[in-house]
């Protein structure tokens, strides 16, 4: 017989008070279980949600569960646990009044009770049925009232007074007054019973219906399994921790520009929220929530990198006894390509994982979590809420930015650096501008201490202008083959307010990369203040201050040569991740 399993067990036990909690440590108990009783009593934890931990991926459950129990050996069972628990994710402690050891811990399907659930569906309809006959019932004798009142008002007025006499004329009004008060009662109670009768047939309908959809039936729930043992009567309480998938979490941020009407120095309020939602079936109520950064369903670690060999193609060997066909000849880059299809599949393999990794947008180690203040509900039924977890007021840079090649319109510009000693990561940002919404960005991964920046939308009163201002073709003669193209742009920036504000021009010349195309920047153009903006090459910036009511003027020129007998065009050269965290 296989020896009994070490379990937890109290290290000690206070008897004086149960505010003096237990602490559990590992030890082995095997006198103690040869001396407990031989059967072991069951009972059902009556258990409620107390806290949740929310990952972008799944949520960490904390369930409590008061127990009072005589002195042996007891299986507390959790039942009506939801189907998609992680079982190696549970965690069972507790504190008690007097020696208690928590045993062995199981976890299993408990089948679908359709019985129960046909036997709680019959008994709805029955109540809804038999609602239904009073107030059908109700609804006869109110018409049965109506037309006794019916026939007294169609009897003729001499048969309505006494011993059959004719009823005086003076009465007559307000026998109609009687008739027409007691009509309009009587209609206005069948109007609301009918009313009534109709609701609970459209209940009765859908009930009956329910009863026909496999997805109403009662679905198999898990079952946790508790062995405990009480060295005497006492009160604790059981603290169950677990994992589910199915929840999950995704940050939106509110950026509040507000702006000195003199031109002064801007405020940034940037407030985190977190976008929850969850299908773990079961709701959480009244619990205290926290949400945290931790990926906790991807890998624990880098996969292993397997040794690669260069050898030459050698090409498959057909075995078949049947006579084949004549090989096709090999051709001079068969290796090539069959390098190139086992290659392609292998970065197939790996863009998937690289995906993974990109769409996570994880830091690794760091994590961070926030605890919302308060108990909250959230339904199981994937409803999402929004919950405000942060905020913070930041100084903010601000900058006037415009890119006249492509969009002769000045943007207003915010630099800001990341302080928190969390990332802000990914996610949309509601952008407001001195209160009015001026529309939705989008954040990348921002680390703790870096700098990134917001589009709050187009400065109106900045006027820029890009023209050409020259454009000459040299065409090649007999004594030249070279063709030369110079090109020379004007861009011209207007201050139309009344305060003093910094301005950035971005703009290019194009690059080669091959020796035979040449490009030259002439001396016309104006000294950019940034020669390369952000890594991009031929990318040039122009930074500076412009007063009330002034203008600047940037000139840019260059000069292309080629071949005379090649043709060129212009490529827009992708720009590679990492180079810029803007948003625009």
């Amino acid at each position: 017989m296989p020896s009994r399993p070490q379990i937890i067990a109290l290290a000690a036990a206070s008897t004086s008070s149960f505010r003096k909690s237990t602490i559990l440590s590992i030890v082995s108990l095997p006198a103690l279980l040869a001396a407990a009783p031989a059967f072991a009593a069951s009972f059902d934890a009556t258990s409620k949600i107390d806290a949740v931990t929310v990952y972008p991926d799944a949520a960490s459950i904390i369930r409590h569960a008061s127990i009072e129990l005589p002195a042996g050996t007891h299986t507390l069972v959790f039942r009506g646990l939801p189907m998609n628990l992680d079982p190696a994710s549970l965690r069972i402690e507790g504190e008690s009044d007097g020696k208690l050891s928590i045993g062995s811990v199981e976890s299993r399907v408990a089948p679908a009770d359709n019985a129960q659930a046909d036997s709680a569906i019959a008994e709805q309809l029955r109540k809804l049925r038999s609602d239904r006959d009073i107030k059908q019932t109700m609804i006869d004798t109110l018409g049965a009232k109506r037309d006794m009142i019916n026939r007294y008002a169609q009897a003729s007025p001499e048969k309505l007074g006494e011993d059959s006499a004719p009823l005086d004329i003076e009465k007559w009004n307000a026998a109609w007054d009687v008739v027409g008060s007691a009509m309009g009662k009587i209609n206005e109670e069948l109007r609301v019973a009918r009313n009534d009768l109709r609701d609970l047939d459209d209940k009765i309908k859908a009930v009956e219906n329910s009863t026909r959809a496999p997805d109403n039936r009662t679905r198999p729930l898990r079952e946790v399994t508790v062995e405990l043992e009480a060295g005497s009567a006492l009160k604790g309480k059981m603290i169950l921790t677990y994992r589910v998938n199915g929840a999950s979490w995704r940050p939106l941020y509110d950026a509040q520009l507000t702006t000195d009407a003199k031109g002064g120095k801007a405020t940034l309020d940037l407030v985190r929220r977190a976008l929850i939602s969850q299908r773990t079936g079961e709701d959480w109520k009244g619990v205290t929530l926290s949400v945290s950064t931790a990926r906790v369903n991807r890998g624990t670690q880098a996969p292993d990198m397997q040794t690669q060999r260069l050898a030459f193609w050698e090409p498959p060997v057909v075995m078949s006894s049947r006579p084949s066909a004549p090989a096709p000849r090999a051709t001079l880059n068969a290796p090539v390509q069959a390098e190139a299809v086992q290659q392609s599949a292998d970065e197939a393999r790996f863009r998937k994982k690289a995906e993974e990794v990109e769409s996570n947008l994880d830091t690794g180690a760091f994590e961070a979590a926030f605890r919302v203040p308060g108990r909250i509900d959230i339904q199981g039924d994937g409803s999402q809420r929004s919950l405000r977890i942060a905020s913070k007021s930041v100084a903010a840079d601000v900058l006037i930015r415009a890119t006249p090649a492509l969009d002769q319109s000045a943007y207003l510009d915010v630099s800001f650096v990341n302080e928190d000693e969390a990332p802000l990561l990914p996610g949309e940002v509601a952008l407001q501008r001195d209160g009015a919404f001026v529309g939705r960005g989008q954040f990348g991964l921002i680390a703790q201490g870096e700098t990134t920046r917001l589009g709050f939308g187009i400065d109106d009163r900045v006027k820029v202008s890009r023209v050409p201002v020259r454009r000459r073709e040299n065409e090649p003669t007999w004594l030249g083959s070279t063709k030369v193209e110079t090109r020379e742009f004007r861009t011209v920036v207007k201050n139309l307010h009344d305060f003093p504000i910094k301005v950035s021009v971005i703009d290019q010349i194009p690059i080669s990369e091959n020796s035979a195309i040449v490009i030259d920047q002439l001396p016309a153009t104006t000294p950019p203040t940034d020669k390369i903006v952000e890594d991009r090459r031929g990318v040039m910036g122009w930074t500076f201050d412009l007063a009330p009511a002034a203008s600047k003027e940037i000139k840019l020129a260059y000069r292309m040569k080629w071949p005379a007998d090649r043709a060129v065009a212009f490529e827009t050269v992708p720009n590679t991740p990492g180079q810029s965290k803007s948003m625009r």
